[in-house]
């Protein structure tokens, strides 16, 4: 489980510095934000379990790469 909680910190990270370019941001930006925010709802909600089942392990860890990529690509768009 330690694997989800890297990657957990690490979303966070990611999440945190383009949560504070968004204000700034073009509604293409903003639409993309609430599309991810809503997959790091189901994030954080499943990485909260105490679930070993490997099927679950699988589907967090594309979830995760899903969130990082977004919050990458809105990241990298939003730079100055």
């Amino acid at each position: 489980m330690a694997d989800i909680e890297d990657l957990k910190k690490d979303l966070q990270r990611l999440r945190d510095e383009v949560e504070v370019r968004m204000h700034l941001a073009s509604l293409e930006a903003k639409d993309e934000w609430r599309e991810l925010e809503g997959k790091w709802d189901r994030f954080s909600a499943k990485a909260g379990l105490d679930n070993s089942a490997e099927s679950v392990g699988q589907a967090l860890g594309l979830l995760g790469d899903e969130l990082k990529q977004g919050y990458r690509r809105l990241r990298d768009a939003l730079k100055d």
